[in-house]
Parts: C-alpha cells; sequence; structure tokens
C-alpha cells in the first residue's frame, strides 16, 4: 500500500493520505487542511476543491449539483470522493 503526500496549494499545510483513504478522511485522521466537511458521502458539497498537480482516482459518485462534467474534467472534486494515485497539491481557488 503505497502513502502519498497531499499538500494544500500557497501554504505549509500538509498529510499523508493512503492509496486506500479518500482525502477527505486523512484530512480528518491527520487534522490537518483547509476545509470542513459535512456529509462525507458526496453529497453535500463542503469538500469542494481543486487537484492542481497530481493523479487520483474517483472512488464515489459526485453530486451533479456542486461538481458538473465541466468541473471534474477540470481537476474539481470533492476531496470524499477521490484517492490518490500520486502526491497531490489541492486548491480552494476554481
Amino acid at each position: 500500500m503505497s502513502t502519498f503526500l497531499i499538500s494544500y496549494d500557497q501554504s505549509d499545510v500538509s498529510f499523508p493520505c493512503s492509496e486506500e483513504e479518500t482525502i477527505l478522511a486523512a484530512m480528518i485522521h491527520a487534522n490537518r487542511g483547509p476545509i470542513h466537511h459535512g456529509c462525507c458521502g458526496g453529497g453535500c458539497g463542503v469538500c469542494r476543491m481543486k487537484i492542481l498537480v497530481g493523479k487520483y482516482e474517483k472512488v464515489k459518485k459526485m453530486s451533479r449539483a456542486h461538481v458538473s462534467e465541466a468541473d471534474e474534467k477540470n481537476g474539481i472534486v470533492l476531496l470524499c470522493c477521490v484517492q490518490p494515485r500520486s502526491n497531490l497539491i489541492v486548491s480552494k481557488g476554481e
């Protein structure tokens, strides 16, 4: 099992995340990160962020009310729905 480093753009915030854990779950476990969380199931949109650098895999369906297909193609995701496949840099900006 691989572990990757998740970093928040333009800050010193970072935390480890295994390839079997969602980014949001790792952020909560590490007690680090720039966002709050809600449902943790892809429906509320609170954990919406953009992945600027790195590879990831979508493991849960994201609510189209919060992430359109065009958003998703541009790296905008719900962190509760994706797992890392490399080190990542995430940003709140769109």
